[in-house]
């Protein structure tokens, strides 16, 4: 008879992905702060600490890292991060499961190193800093504000750009308009709030792309 999988071991099972996180260890809140916020930003996830990234369970090293998460989503969180922690007994160590719905009525910022306040979006196994173009379709959504959009040349231009490339670039954008950041910013942040165009994350840039 195959032994049933533990909760932990199904979890671990699914690997990092966009809803699921390991830390070996809590060795600082702001970092997990970090996480927290792209979760909350995006569609909610869950953190496993006493996990290595490989999947191995290590087990956490003490009762003090469970008062160092709770203190990642009360003090490094603004607003704070709502959030449930369980533990676990996985092999005789013990797993923190931190569960942490979307937050849906504000945007999630978590302070850094140098205490400013930055958003975080999760994108699969990886956490972004929320550009400016993005901040602003969350500030749009959630001031229900409607949104207005004149078709001209640039909006134009940009959208033949698009239908003969497969994405763009903010400076780009720019360059090609000859229009300020600010200004090609606005028009991305329209045409994505109307589903025309939308946002995708590399390791190294922020592109825009037909929807």
């Amino acid at each position: 008879m195959i032994p049933k999988k533990s909760h932990i071991q199904s979890l671990i099972e699914q690997g990092e992905n966009q809803r699921l996180d390991f830390k070996f260890e809590i060795s600082d809140s702001r970092k997990i702060a970090r996480t927290i916020s792209a979760f909350s930003n995006t569609d909610g996830g869950t953190l496993l600490i006493g996990v290595k990234d490989n999947g191995i369970v290590s087990g956490v090293r003490s009762e003090e890292e469970i008062y160092m998460a709770e203190a990642s989503a009360k003090m490094y969180c603004k607003p704070e991060a709502n959030f449930r922690v369980k533990q676990w007994n996985e092999a005789g160590k013990t797993v923190l499961e931190i569960q942490i719905p979307k937050m849906n009525d504000a945007i999630c910022y978590a302070q850094n190193q140098d205490e400013k306040w930055l958003a975080y979006v999760r994108v699969n196994d990886n956490n972004y800093l929320a550009n400016a173009v993005l901040m602003r379709v969350w500030k749009r959504k959630l001031s229900a504000y409607p949104t207005h959009m004149q078709y001209t040349e640039r909006e134009k231009l940009l959208l033949d750009y698009l239908t003969q490339n497969p994405h763009i670039s903010l400076s780009i954008f720019c360059s090609l308009a000859v229009i300020s950041r600010n200004t090609a910013e606005t028009i991305l942040v329209n045409l994505i709030m109307l589903d025309v165009v939308e946002l995708f994350y590399t390791e190294k840039n922020v592109l825009y792309r037909i929807k």
